[in-house]
């Protein structure tokens, strides 16, 4: 039985640390990850200019039926090819990612609680509430470090598209999530407790 654990949040809320500490704990022959980020739209019919102008923190840039309909396949037991997303292009690479249906599906994403048709396909929904303060500059350390990006364009965009998109889609419906995990919860011990969570069918029923 395949059961899903979605772990939900800002931009820079920690979902991929926690991510890591379940990974850790259930090994590759128990866990898969999707992740709602491979799901955003294919832009390749803009032209470059007007690719760099889609508000791609707003619930529209995401494929969500595709991706509700993979959850979905994936906890009736089946396989799924997920897509790759170019995110220096925007657009959609020609090869998928295969993603197994182990045991545990964790299934990440900021936007994840926004869609009511992807919230009732998560087993375990967990929200990470953390500051605007904190995820801000988790996110300029990640950006310049991974994307070779300069403090100020990141602060201008999450001033303009971030902050905002979280205002009015993110945090309005973390009441879907099963279990909030504050800022000062060390992610250790909140692993623990939610594979014993998923594992334990009257936990879920809960």
């Amino acid at each position: 039985m395949t059961r899903t654990c979605g772990i939900c949040g800002g931009s820079g809320a920690g979902k991929t640390t926690l991510t890591r500490h379940l990974l850790e704990r259930l090994g590759p022959d128990q866990v898969s990850v999707l992740a709602f980020d491979a799901y955003y739209r294919d832009q390749g019919h803009l032209s470059p200019a007007d690719r760099s102008l889609v508000n791609y923190d707003h619930p529209d840039s995401l494929d969500h039926e595709r991706f509700a309909a993979d959850v979905e396949t994936l906890r009736a037991g089946e396989r799924i090819a997920a897509p790759v997303y170019d995110f220096a292009t925007h657009t959609r690479a020609a090869e998928v990612t295969i993603v197994e249906p182990r045991s545990i599906v964790i299934i990440e994403g900021i936007l994840l609680l926004s869609f009511e048709e992807i919230a009732d396909r998560l087993d375990l929904a967990v929200y990470l509430d953390v500051p605007e303060d904190v995820r801000l500059e988790r996110r300029i350390k990640r950006d310049i470090t991974e994307r070779g990006r300069e403090p100020d364009d990141v602060r201008r965009q999450f001033a303009e598209t971030v902050a905002p998109m979280h205002d009015r889609f993110v945090e309005p419906f973390r009441h879907r999530a099963h279990r909030t995990v504050a800022l000062h919860e060390d992610y250790g011990p909140v692993a623990d407790e939610l594979i014993e969570r998923l594992f334990d069918p009257s936990a879920l029923a809960s």
